[in-house]
């Protein structure tokens, strides 16, 4: 009974948690079922061969046995250069039956017979795909794989923020809803009721607030799945086809996997987010129900602190281990977007103790200003509470766009270093040119895309991108390689140009590789490049990017012009147009760094933009709910301040200034994060030769701040609209 009248008493204080519950549930169930979308890909006919029963595609995959303990076990690899159907092969499949081709194309083909016959014919020199399989040989299966791993991505990072962010708002509120009933469970204690049963009402509450609100987050998953996926589909972050498929919670969908994920983790994060209130809950004592005092005193228990400190060691401890083991390893996407929720974490746990020290140091004029500080720095909890969500926000839109916006800002610094051209070509299928076709050209270097590959330790297969080159002397003349060993000129067609990543870098060392094509090679080192930014790769000479030995060099993609001295640009790019073009496109060199190495690509940044408004939307529901809650309690406060003479708007601006300086403390130790985190990857920038230049996203960080400015004040001086009376 006292659990029940509990709760119809308190249910505003606990509104705050079930929203951000609920509002985790939805984001968890909406993410679960556009991963649910993305797994099982698009529901397309077969296209190319949909007449054929079977279709024999042609070698496209490497396949070699590595080390997993013990025992070895086969890993495949995409070919850069996947092998046509041979002759040979398609004389043995006509003896089978009728076998359709598509046009020019042997990639893959169609055969009318038995799926067994024709596996038996064709042995290891080709891949065999029935059914739903056939799809495989189908132009926009690779695309559509492609665009599903940027999905994934996105909503996997989205589904960890939105839980990450969930846990914080949904302790925090209830840590505060004890902070503010000791008193009441004081009186419980003194009318008799033992710790056990103090914890258990407080769990009880956060059971009920946990069922509702997943119950209510389900719903709102259901309802926003389908917007999800068409959201992703307008942002350009999924594909056209893309479609998350709405579920009704009248049928069987509630047992589905993204709904039963969502449910019991809303419900493991209120009683995850209430375990350590309830705690401390259970430790107060009866004579705490004759305390009447406004000065914070034991704001962070011990084991809070330990907990902080030892958060605070791990995360900077990674950060020094990452450095000194894999400092490359911080230019990567998913290292830079999870590894500072560990140091945002800590700040946030170890709140209570930075906030006073940040309060103490405000100078604010006059004696509303003194009331302000002296205030916020008396009532160290509630200034905690506010300013602990706000940090969160903060750091997260440092970090996160900061160091996107870095990282990318350092590929282009690199690649601009890199350069020494003045024109270039791109192309799909482009003339190899030479120098002396094109009138005013100093140097003229043709290159393709493709791969080698090599087993590390026998125990992995590493793609490593490459460049396939026709003239190494062009190659040094049109670029400016960070060679840290050996020379580029040396390349021909038995050696091999790596970078520092490599297991065996030495130059005059040998190192057996597999190339674009599957066949295996043993390449001597002729120079090494510096790691850099991940774009410094491998380089080989055309004849180790075919097709087969003697087989067709890969097709150009890209022609690297630099022009001599004196040379008319305009003259030379309408030469490069017209013979060497090959239907490509002729850039200037700033131009097409400019094109391929944007600040940060659109996608990537709408993508942490939306993170950030979740973080954001949560912020504002903890903002919210710790205000209106401290609103309810300081009524006795305000009301005294008015006896001593406050005008109304003087109380209100008391308030209102409380609110200003918890959210800026919580913004300047949001800024300490953000530095510490942008401090670790410039360091990291400078280990692997990339030139630093740290950006901060103030733009976006003033906006975060301003709006919790704007949430705060407004809530603050609705709670103090009552109180400010008298």
């Amino acid at each position: 009974m006292i659990f029940l009248a509990s709760l119809r008493a308190r249910w505003t204080s606990l509104l705050g948690a079930f929203v951000a519950v609920a509002l985790g549930v939805g984001l968890t169930a909406a993410m679960g079922l556009g991963l649910d979308a993305s797994l099982a890909g698009p529901d397309r006919p077969v296209v190319r061969f949909a007449g054929s029963p079977v279709v024999v595609l042609g070698q496209d995959r490497l396949t070699v046995p590595v080390r997993r303990g013990p025992d070895t076990t086969l890993v495949s690899k995409p070919l850069a250069h996947p092998h046509p159907v041979d002759t040979a092969l398609l004389r043995d499949l006509r003896r089978l039956g009728p076998v359709r081709l598509d046009g020019g194309k042997r990639d893959a083909v169609g055969v009318d017979a038995p799926a067994r016959a024709v596996r038996d014919a064709v042995g290891g020199r080709a891949r065999v795909l029935t059914g739903d399989d056939r799809r495989q040989a189908d132009p926009g299966t690779a695309r559509d794989a492609a665009a599903m791993v940027a999905v994934n991505s996105f909503l996997g990072t989205a589904g960890g923020v939105a839980a990450f962010v969930s846990v914080f708002v949904t302790a925090s509120t209830f840590a505060f809803v004890v902070a503010l009933r000791r008193r009441e469970f004081g009186l419980l204690r003194m009318a008799g009721a033992t710790p056990g049963q103090v914890r258990r009402q407080l769990l009880g509450e956060a059971l009920a607030v946990g069922v509702t609100a997943s119950v209510a987050g389900c719903v709102l998953g259901a309802w926003g799945g389908p917007r999800l996926g068409a959201a992703l589909v307008d942002a350009g972050i999924a594909p056209p086809w893309f479609t998350v498929s709405g579920a009704s919670l009248l049928t069987s969908a509630p047992l589905s996997w993204p709904f039963q994920l969502a449910f019991w983790t809303g419900l493991l994060v209120a009683l995850t987010g209430a375990w350590a209130a309830s705690r401390r809950a259970g430790r107060i004592t009866p004579a705490e129900a004759l305390r009447d005092a406004s000065v914070d005193s034991g704001v962070m228990p011990w084991s809070r602190r330990l907990i902080g400190a030892a958060l605070l060691a791990c995360g900077l401890g990674l950060l020094l281990w990452t450095l000194v083991t894999d400092p490359s390893s911080l230019l990567k996407r998913k290292t830079y977007t999870v590894q500072p929720m560990i140091l945002i974490t800590a700040a946030a746990a170890l709140a209570p103790l930075l906030v006073r020290p940040v309060v103490r140091a405000v100078r604010l004029p006059g004696a509303v200003g003194l009331l302000v500080r002296e205030n916020c720095a008396a009532s160290v909890r509630r200034t905690a509470a506010v300013a602990a969500p706000v940090l969160v926000t903060v750091a997260l839109a440092g970090s996160l766009l900061g160091s996107a916006q870095t990282v990318s800002g350092a590929k282009a610094a690199e690649a601009r270093q890199r350069t020494a051209s003045d024109l270039v070509v791109t192309g799909r299928d482009l003339e190899p040119v030479s120098r002396r076709e094109i009138p005013g050209a100093a140097a003229v270097s043709a290159s393709a895309s493709t791969a080698v590959y090599v087993r590390e330790e026998g125990s992995a297969l590493v793609r490593s991108e490459a460049r396939a080159v026709r003239d190494p002397a062009a190659l040094a003349a049109t670029s400016r390689l960070p060679v840290v060993a050996g020379d580029v000129r040396d390349l021909d067609d038995r050696s091999i140009v790596v970078n520092e990543e490599w297991a065996r870098r030495e130059v005059g060392a040998h190192v057996d590789v597999w190339l674009g094509d599957g066949r295996p090679a043993r390449l001597r080192i002729v120079a090494v490049l510096a790691r850099g930014g991940g774009d410094n790769g491998a380089y080989v000479t055309s004849a180790n990017a075919s097709v087969g030995r003697g087989g067709a060099a890969a097709p150009v993609d890209r022609v690297d012009v630099r022009l001599a001295a004196g040379a008319e640009r305009g003259r030379v790019a309408a030469v490069l147009a017209e013979r060497g073009g090959g239907g490509g496109e002729v850039w200037s060199a700033g131009a097409w760094l400019a094109a391929t190495y944007p600040a940060v690509k659109a996608q990537t940044r709408l993508g942490l933009l939306m993170l950030l408004g979740i973080s954001l939307v949560y912020t504002g529901i903890s903002l919210a709910s710790t205000l209106l809650m401290a609103a309810s309690v300081r009524g006795a406060e305000l009301r005294a301040l008015r006896l001593a003479g406050a005008t109304r708007w003087q109380v209100r601006g008391v308030v209102a200034g409380e609110a200003v300086v918890a959210v800026g403390a919580g913004a300047v130790l949001g800024l300490a994060v953000t530095v510490v985190n942008l401090g670790g990857l410039a360091v990291g920038l400078a280990r692997v030769s990339v030139p630093v230049g740290v950006v901060v996203p103030w733009g976006v960080v003033g906006g975060v701040v301003g709006v919790c400015v704007v949430v705060a004040v407004g809530v603050a001086g609705v709670g103090a609209r009552g109180g400010g009376r008298g």
